[in-house]
């Protein structure tokens, strides 16, 4: 927090995230409400994967290329138009589920240049030593977001009727959006640093991506990462399930914003007590530590009937969620060379955010076919024994020790 471009970084991100969960609430509420049916719930997740696999490699591979605090200023405000337009919509109530799917593949483009690019940034504006520090600091504060976000918006919910509580949250996180382009107008100028072997100019395209890929392809440990995040997020991810459960289990209302906030709040919590993630050397059994949990607590909430233990149970798998998210973000910050930070971020980017919406589409098609306890509790189940045998057939993530 001493560093000033950081923390006006991290002012901007953690406002920017606390106001996006309003519109991650009120996309699905909204679908949900013209449809219902969480089949087009789930298909909000492959609307948003396939801009993200497409422009999260690109993404990162232009940010390798060129001023970084420029690719994220344009990011940014493609991300501000697609919020508008979510709200345009709302207020006209055109009722097109087609286009919200649309609207989200628009955020989903602009999502994945800013969030890689974001990510890579971070190394460059602090020392080595504090980017474990920097990855909690901001892990945390999103994530706070992620509980404030979605209570505030189950209480505009809970206050107001669907067609009036949909555009407010639209409006609010375009609105509070406006601090985060603030943020990145103050960063300094960020040029790609010259390459060491003193070669051509690095150009962002499919060679530039391939390079990427190859040194991913040479550290294992970086790949296992990766694999054991894809399966607790493909397998194991409900949100999904979040509009039928609150509306048909728990009432309605307030439920949906706690559904949401749940995880958010684990995470957290965990994030407050997180010193000793620093001091960690074993971090590959951390890692598959926690997404083991992750999947345990996942089933038992999709077992339980009552509210609050269902919650709580949520709030769980966060705090899980917060161990393997800064192990895995750090690994990649700290020991991949700067000049592949952009393109390396674009692949984790596509991990991390793409992984969550094939598990929502997963858990949609699941609940639609089998219903919602099948596709909540086997998901889970499936998330713990395969990222299990997994870590043990391939035990580098198992061995692996911090150096410093």
């Amino acid at each position: 927090m001493r560093v000033p471009a950081y923390r006006r970084l991290w002012l901007g991100s953690g406002v920017s995230s606390y106001g996006f969960q309003f519109t991650a609430v009120a996309v699905p509420v909204e679908m949900f409400t013209l449809t219902r049916d969480s089949l087009w719930v789930g298909l909000i997740g492959i609307a948003g994967l396939v801009p993200l696999l497409i422009f999260g490699l690109w993404g990162g591979a232009v940010a390798d290329v060129v001023d970084r605090r420029r690719l994220l200023l344009a990011g940014s405000a493609l991300l501000w138009c697609s919020t508008f337009g979510l709200l345009l919509q709302a207020l006209l109530r055109v009722g097109s589920p087609v286009l919200l799917l649309v609207l989200v593949a628009v955020q989903s483009t602009a999502f994945a240049i800013s969030s890689p690019t974001r990510q890579a940034i971070i190394p460059r504006l602090v020392p080595p030593e504090l980017v474990p520090a920097a990855n909690t600091l901001g892990f945390t504060t999103s994530t706070a977001g992620e509980v404030l976000g979605p209570l505030t918006a189950g209480l505009i919910f809970a206050a107001w009727s669907g067609t009036v509580a949909i555009p407010i949250a639209y409006a609010v996180d375009a609105l509070l959006f406006t601090v985060s382009v603030w943020a990145t107008l103050r960063l300094p100028s960020m040029p790609p640093e010259p390459d060491p072997d003193g070669g051509a100019p690095r150009r962002a395209g499919l060679r530039s991506i391939a390079d990427g890929f190859r040194y991913l392809a040479t550290t294992r440990v970086l790949l296992l990462s990766f694999a054991v995040d894809i399966i607790a997020m493909v397998l194991a991810m409900p949100r999904a399930l979040f509009p039928e459960v609150a509306q048909e289990r728990f009432g309605g209302g307030a439920a949906i914003g706690w559904l949401y906030s749940a995880i958010a709040i684990g995470s957290v919590l965990g994030g407050l007590t997180s010193g000793w993630l620093s001091r960690l050397r074993r971090q590959g059994v951390a890692l598959v530590a926690a997404v083991v949990a992750w999947g345990v607590t996942i089933a038992l909430a999709g077992l339980a009937r009552q509210f609050w233990l269902v919650i709580g149970l949520l709030a769980l798998a966060g705090a899980a969620d917060l161990v393997s998210a800064v192990s895995r973000q750090t690994l990649l910050q700290v020991y991949a060379p700067d000049r592949l930070q952009g393109r390396l971020q674009g692949v984790n980017i596509v991990v991390v955010s793409g992984g969550p919406r094939l598990g929502d589409l997963r858990a949609g098609a699941t609940a639609a076919a089998f219903g919602v306890g099948t596709a909540w509790v086997g998901g889970g189940i499936a998330a713990a024994v395969l990222a299990g045998v997994l870590a043990v057939t391939f035990p580098a993530l198992l061995r692996y020790r911090a150096t410093s």
